[in-house]
Formats: structure tokens, sequence, C-alpha cells
């Protein structure tokens, strides 16, 4: 999803407001989301938590969650999601992390991202695999999360490299 700005006319017209909470797109989801005039009427902000004490003193993410699962884990990806709708007061928070390279961390290779959603209704995640550079991972990373979130207010599952599988609830 390129342009954000039919996504963001569809918040507005829905009412609803969004956060991010994002690590290896480094706030490419927000800015992607705010680069339409008059997006402050859906988007209320966002954190960059690249580290794992970022996770965990700014959304809330357990030490031990991530000491065990792994910075790039589904259980991690659904805790920043949830942590970010809480801090940020909104109806839907997406969040993403992953390992957009040149190298990958301890527990997953180049390309491995998780993306998460939390809404009223609960929290999903989707496991993605993306190949390219880092730059290509980081921005197919942002369209599958921007489609995730139309997914998530009705607009339809959109194109975006394909998860690898259905959303799992958490």
């Amino acid at each position: 999803m390129r342009d954000a700005a039919p996504l963001v006319a569809a918040l507005i017209a829905r009412g609803l407001r969004v956060g991010t909470a994002e690590s290896l797109t480094g706030g490419l989801i927000a800015a992607r989301l705010t680069a339409m005039a008059g997006a402050s009427a859906c988007v209320v902000g966002g954190f960059v938590t690249y580290t794992d004490a970022a996770k965990h003193a700014l959304l809330g993410v357990e030490r031990e969650l991530l000491a065990v699962e792994g910075a790039v884990s589904e259980a991690v990806a659904c805790a920043m999601a949830r942590g970010a709708r809480a801090r940020l007061g909104v109806d839907l928070a997406v969040s993403a992390t992953g390992y957009a390279g040149p190298q990958a961390g301890p527990d997953g290779e180049v390309g491995l991202v998780w993306l998460a959603i939390a809404s009223a209704g609960g929290v999903s995640a989707r496991r993605y695999r993306f190949g390219g550079d880092r730059a290509a991972v980081r921005d197919a990373s942002v369209d599958a999360a921007l489609a995730l979130i139309a997914e998530a207010i009705g607009g339809g599952r959109q194109e975006n490299g394909g998860p690898e599988g259905p959303p799992s609830m958490t």
C-alpha cells in the first residue's frame, strides 16, 4: 500500500484513531500515515522502540517476555501493539518488529517480520518473510502494516507480500 491516503480517509470516515509501535521500521509506518494533510484527525502518535529497554520502558513489554521469546516474536509484537493502544488511548495500534538486515539476530533470519494489531476485540499477529536488502524489507513491512490496518477496519485483505498463514488471536 504505497499511498496511505485512502486508508487515512477510511479511518477518519469511521471516526477511528490509530497509533504505532515500531522497531525495525523506525517510524516509517507513522510517517506514511501522516504524509497526508489532515492525518491528525486519526493518527494520535507512535513509539519507536528499537531496543529491548525501550520496548519495556515505553510500551510495558515485560523483560521476561523479551528474554524468553526474543524481540522478534509473535508474543512481543502483540505486547507492543497492546502497549501502544493502552498508552495512546487509540482504537487501533499496529506494531512491527523484525530483522531488516543485513544481519539477523540470534533468533531469526533477515527478512523475518512480525506485525500485530490491537483493538477492542483483541490482538492479532502475522509473520512475514520479506526478501531484498534492508530498505526493501523495511518498505515491505510498512506496506504490510498499512494493509493490516485496512483489513482490520473492513477494507479487505490487501496484497502485501503474503503472510505465512492466518492471523492468530492472543
